[in-house]
């Protein structure tokens, strides 16, 4: 080896930054290695003539809720969040000139669901009440840990027998029927599926409700925040925080491979022929196709694991539209215009009808997509007077022909949305799918999610059947990317995960525990599955 460290983490994403900051706050010699020139994966920005445009992500309420970044006190490394309220507004019928809206406090939003249908603002009201129960418990659950042992006793005490019940039927609830059960009106019910969008699950699939759910009350908590200055303001406060930890982050150093002995990873390759060992661990912040396929030696990767990797389900293509914008959009919806993100083109039930075309390969008639307005959320991303705007939607294909098909419903959408947009436009940077991937390897034709979020891609199925977390069936190794629970989404949770394993994995007290669940992994992966 050409030098050594204790750990090596493979890729700067904001996963990667998060365990080498930890791992280094544990007195661990940590090297963060990345291809790119520049860190935080699919945490980016870049100027274009004046206007800051956020390559991948921009938004993240759960990035802000996250007791995960909580922790690391990013504030005392730069990183600043511009919360513009209302953090989202849904917008699908040209005659509706109010647009529904999670608005800046509960009793505002309850009063505008309930003027559409009474009784949806008092449900309104028990949604959120029940929120501010669970939250703190259920994004522990969620983000801390796997499995979420601890975090899942707190949720049961918090609820109690009966309560806990309930909360799993609620949880396990599709978007379409939970939005049924809870609201009368329209309004409310488009809300809710409009946040249930922001994952690739189907509103009449189990678990969409709870990803609406989590996300609409996470817009009226602590709403839609954005980093000041460019999603890139939080990678960077991440590598101040590592290195100010003692964590070395070097960019443009692509690696090859990872090397193995005896069946535990013992460090990694360069594209460039050097080598870099480690002592204690080693963890991927990558996809798991690029993990399994390009980065572990063919003969250390079981075939059973190999045959299930086969079976790996990605999110759907996305197609996403930058828009340099000489004024705001001018949206017929008055709420939206001065909205953080707004959920346009297509009502709750609509949706059900949008999903299942894509699932089937065939593009919608009718775009939906999730429009964020930067320079209204941020007043620093563009020149004053004009907007930095971005619209994604999914592809049943990452074809250029669905591509171009696709952009032309978009600009249909808005067209009738907020007519007068195209008069507005002072430039604009489409990313097709193969645009995204080309960008970023880990986002195989634009899938942001990194994989499905389906129930059936979830906990101990993800990202292939096994004991699920960040542990592999390679000893020393972990992944530490989105690849593996909780999924996709900037929360920092998978990083926290990993460093937490790899801390275990090397402890005198827990090593013998940590093999064994290697061992296990490697028993349950070897041989092809039977069903």
């Amino acid at each position: 080896m050409d030098r050594i460290v204790d750990a090596v983490v493979i890729g700067a994403g904001h996963h990667g930054l998060v365990a080498a900051a930890l791992l280094a706050d544990a007195g661990w010699d940590v090297a963060v290695l990345d291809g790119r020139t520049k860190a935080g994966g699919a945490v980016a920005h870049r100027e274009i003539d004046g206007f800051v445009v956020d390559e991948f992500s921009s938004c993240y309420p759960l990035g802000m809720a996250s007791p995960v970044l909580q922790s690391l006190d990013l504030a005392e490394h730069g990183l600043e969040w511009a919360d513009h309220r209302p953090a989202v507004v849904h917008v699908s019928d040209p005659s509706d000139h109010t647009g529904s809206g999670v608005l800046t406090t509960p009793g505002e939003t309850a009063a505008l669901l309930d003027a559409d249908h009474p009784g949806d603002g008092e449900a309104w009201m028990t949604l959120v009440s029940g929120w501010r129960r669970v939250k703190e418990p259920l994004l522990d659950a969620l983000l801390q840990g796997w499995p979420p042992v601890g975090a899942g006793a707190r949720l049961a005490a918090t609820l109690g027998a009966a309560g806990l019940l309930d909360f799993a039927r609620f949880a396990l609830l599709p978007s379409d029927r939970m939005g049924r059960e809870w609201f009368g009106g329209q309004r409310a019910r488009d809300i809710l599926a409009g946040n249930a969008m922001h994952a690739d699950v189907s509103p009449l699939a189990p678990v969409s409700g709870l990803m609406g759910f989590i996300m609409t009350m996470l817009a009226q908590d602590v709403g839609f925040p954005v980093p000041r200055g460019g999603a890139g303001a939080l990678a960077d406060a991440l590598v101040s925080r590592a290195t100010a930890a003692g964590a070395v982050v070097e960019l443009g150093a692509p690696v090859s491979g990872i090397t193995i002995a005896a069946g535990r990873a013992t460090g990694v390759r360069l594209a460039d022929g050097t080598s870099v060992g480690a002592r204690r661990a080693v963890l991927a912040d990558v996809s798991a196709d690029m993990l399994y396929r390009s980065l572990l030696p063919s003969h250390a990767v079981p075939p059973g694991l190999l045959t299930r990797l086969e079976r790996f389900a990605w999110d759907p293509p996305t197609l996403k539209l930058n828009l340099l914008l000489g004024g705001t959009m001018p949206w017929r919806a008055t709420w939206a215009r001065d909205a953080t993100v707004v959920h346009a083109g297509l009502s709750a039930g609509d949706l059900v009808r949008w999903h299942s075309d894509i699932a089937a390969g065939s593009v919608p008639e009718r775009a939906f997509a999730l429009v964020g307005q930067m320079t209204t959320a941020d007043p620093t991303r563009s020149p004053s007077g004009t907007e930095s705007l971005w619209a994604y939607t999914h592809l049943p294909t990452g074809d250029a022909a669905v591509s171009g098909t696709s952009l032309a419903t978009l600009e249909t959408m808005f067209d009738e949305l907020a007519p007068g947009w195209r008069d507005l436009e002072q430039g604009r940077w489409v990313q097709s799918p193969r645009d995204l991937e080309e960008a970023n390897p880990n986002l195989v034709d634009g899938a942001l999610g990194a994989g499905t979020t389906q129930l059936f891609q979830q906990g101990p199925w993800r990202p292939i059947t096994g004991l699920g977390g960040p542990v592999t069936h390679v000893d020393g190794l972990y992944v530490a990317s989105a690849a593996t629970h909780p999924g996709g989404g900037v929360h920092g949770g998978a990083g926290f995960n990993a460093a937490r394993a790899a801390l275990r994995g090397a402890a005198w007290w827990s090593r013998p525990a940590s093999r064994a669940a290697s061992r296990t992994q490697l028993w349950l992966q070897r041989r092809a599955p039977q069903f």
